[in-house]
């Protein structure tokens, strides 16, 4: 005799219908979240984008009041190392002010450094573990740091051998004239190329804590790097001449000691690498 089933009574489902759900359920929870971690991604860079403009901004702001003082700051240096008779001019009406707007701007943005540091540390953050997330304040202290640093170093020390080095070929019959904005685009080049150059220490320190670069794999490489260093040093420079290549090259050198030194004190350790 057959069995009739109750008419509430659900009818058997099978395991390998629960896999399927599950699987169909996944899959659109995944296409779903997806998305939307794309869009907020995009979401919160231009957030952070925002911010960081808003801060140069201010920084801006803020060097505008003392404009007169930082083209002093800048330029008297440079007339002082001029050959007699030599001086700084420009040639084209808005040269002179544009040059003020520029030197606002440079000086506005080393302001703002610790809050747009802040900003792409806030932005990569999310993609971070926990342990590695402690590391926001040493990041924004140790890049923000560095910035100024390489700036000042190129200010007091690399450009104004570069400076030296144009102005020697005045002769009886050349005198230096310079004008005012190619002399401030090249000082201006210098002083965005140290800032990023000495980032190294924070870069592989950073690195180092996340366990993609070690003490041992840096020196290992350190003959591939000091020959790296020395072609950039060639390349970023304006002048080419040794003096000025040894002056950049020299703090590279010891930038990428220092960088050992931190990957091994705070870097993680790689079994492969230690066995």
């Amino acid at each position: 005799m057959a069995l009739v089933p109750f008419p509430n009574q659900a009818p058997e489902r099978l395991p390998q219908d629960d896999l399927e759900l599950d699987r169909e359920d996944a899959d659109l929870e995944l296409s779903e979240g997806g998305k939307m971690s794309f869009l907020e991604h995009l979401d919160e860079l231009r957030k952070r984008i925002i911010r960081a403009v808003i801060a140069v901004g201010i920084g801006f702001l803020i060097a505008c009041f003392y404009v007169q003082q930082l083209f002093d700051f800048i330029m008297k240096p440079l007339q002082g190392m001029l050959p007699s008779g030599g001086t700084l001019v420009y040639t084209d009406p808005t040269e002179a002010f544009v040059l003020y707007i520029k030197i606002a701007a440079i000086a506005g943005l080393l302001i703002a450094s610790p809050a747009v540091m802040l900003q792409v540390w806030l932005f990569i953050a999310p993609g971070l573990y926990a342990n590695e997330k402690k590391l926001a304040i040493p990041f924004v202290l140790m890049s923000s740091f560095f910035l100024i640093a390489g700036a000042a170093f190129s200010h007091y020390v690399v450009f104004p051998l570069t400076w030296q080095f144009f102005s020697s070929f005045t002769t009886d019959t050349v005198i230096f004239m310079p004008r005012i904005e190619p002399t401030f685009s090249i000082y201006m080049k210098m002083i965005i190329a140290f800032g990023l150059v000495f980032q190294m220490p924070t870069v592989v320190l950073f690195l180092a804590r996340m366990g993609v670069v070690t003490a041992r794999f840096l020196w290992r490489h350190v003959k591939y790097a000091v020959l790296i260093i020395f072609i950039v040093a060639a390349v970023v420079t304006p002048d080419g001449s040794p003096i000025t290549q040894a002056a950049m090259a020299g703090p590279m050198i010891l930038l990428y000691l220092l960088s050992i030194g931190l990957a091994w004190m705070f870097g993680k350790k790689r079994a492969a690498e230690e066995a």
